[in-house]
């Protein structure tokens, strides 16, 4: 009897061990979506352990790109910071002292100047301005639109080298020297923050700003990919392919976003440098890169090349794409497919 008390006991006491046993928390998918960063909508998607846990950790990467935002804005002021909009203004004087942020943005923007041949210049503010303020009064008043005067695009790409830039590594400055030349990063900006936000993130989380999309890594723990859209250029509610992507970005340029017409025709917002005036290449381009910085500037160069040119790059900088053209016809980078869902 008294043996048969004692197996009671340990039994109990074993059942009562895995009792203590603190279960692990189980993880859900959350997603939060902004409406303040670089003028289009971010959202962030994860698994965390609770929403308040997500929320916390979405905040954190909101705040790392608003600084971003700001620091890279060329319209707007901000208080206490000196942005790209502050160097614009001081263009022809002083140097002006800025975020290391910047001074690392333009020396990656200079790098991509040269792997492009010029195609992707953030020193054509000056021209990108003309066809911005033609783009604002179609929109605003569609019955008086007009392209920007070619003698005046004409003049204004004269002011448009980035030699004018002069950036001190060391005492962060960056100076232009040309009164003319004003900086434009749009082609860049959102996938460089983008880039510098993700390195700094959590892993597993799949971060979108306007349409370049940067994955973490894998959405969960067993290696499942994100599932990342290619907008149909003529139906946004449609996508041309899904992508199995478990890191890096997809980035995508098309001649959709930014429009307005003229006489009937459709003018966008990607300028080639060589006419100064949208490129007709391609309808959109899609690139899938480790780096989302890169991957934006390739995706604006590819618009502006013809397959062959722009293949020759995409090999050169490791990098895989699509092109669509103006009759709906896909072209394929060599590993494209193999990433292909649907």
């Amino acid at each position: 009897m008294k043996r048969l008390f004692c197996l009671l006991m340990a039994v109990c006491l074993l059942l009562g061990g895995c009792a203590i046993v603190p279960q692990q928390p189980e993880t859900k998918q959350y997603t939060a979506t902004f409406l303040n960063l670089f003028d289009t909508v971010t959202t962030i998607v994860g698994k965390a352990d609770s929403k308040e846990s997500f929320e916390a950790t979405a905040q954190q990467i909101h705040d790392h790109l608003l600084q971003y935002h700001q620091l890279f804005d060329i319209y707007e002021e901000y208080e206490g910071i000196a942005n790209l909009k502050t160097v614009n203004d001081a263009a022809g004087q002083a140097p002006v002292k800025v975020d290391r942020a910047i001074v690392d943005l333009l020396l990656d923007c200079k790098e991509y100047y040269d792997l492009t041949g010029g195609k992707v210049n953030v020193a054509m503010g000056s021209v990108l301005k003309l066809w911005h303020k033609a783009r604002n009064d179609a929109l605003n008043n569609p019955k008086t639109a007009s392209l920007p005067d070619m003698a005046a695009l004409q003049n204004a790409a004269l002011h448009t080298s980035l030699e004018a830039v002069v950036i001190d590594e060391v005492n962060s400055t960056v100076q232009i020297t040309d009164p003319m030349v004003q900086l434009d990063v749009g082609a860049i900006a959102k996938g460089w923050a983008t880039q510098k936000v993700a390195e700094n993130a959590p892993k597993g989380l799949l971060i979108s700003v306007g349409g370049n999309v940067c994955a973490t890594g894998p959405k969960d723990e067993n290696g499942t990919p994100w599932v990342i859209g290619v907008q149909d250029p003529d139906n946004s509610e449609n996508y041309l392919h899904t992508l199995y992507v478990t890191n890096g970005s997809v980035v995508t340029s098309g001649d959709y976003q930014r429009k307005f017409m003229v006489d009937g025709n459709v003018y966008h917002h990607i300028i080639d440098p060589a006419t100064l005036m949208p490129s007709l290449y391609w309808r959109s381009v899609s690139v899938v890169c480790p780096d989302s910085g890169l991957a934006d500037a390739l995706s604006t160069a590819l618009f502006l090349l013809p397959l062959e040119e722009g293949q020759a790059l995409l090999t050169r900088c490791q990098a895989e794409a699509m092109w669509v053209d103006a009759n709906g016809q896909r072209y394929y980078s060599p590993g494209f497919e193999k990433m292909i869902r649907t």
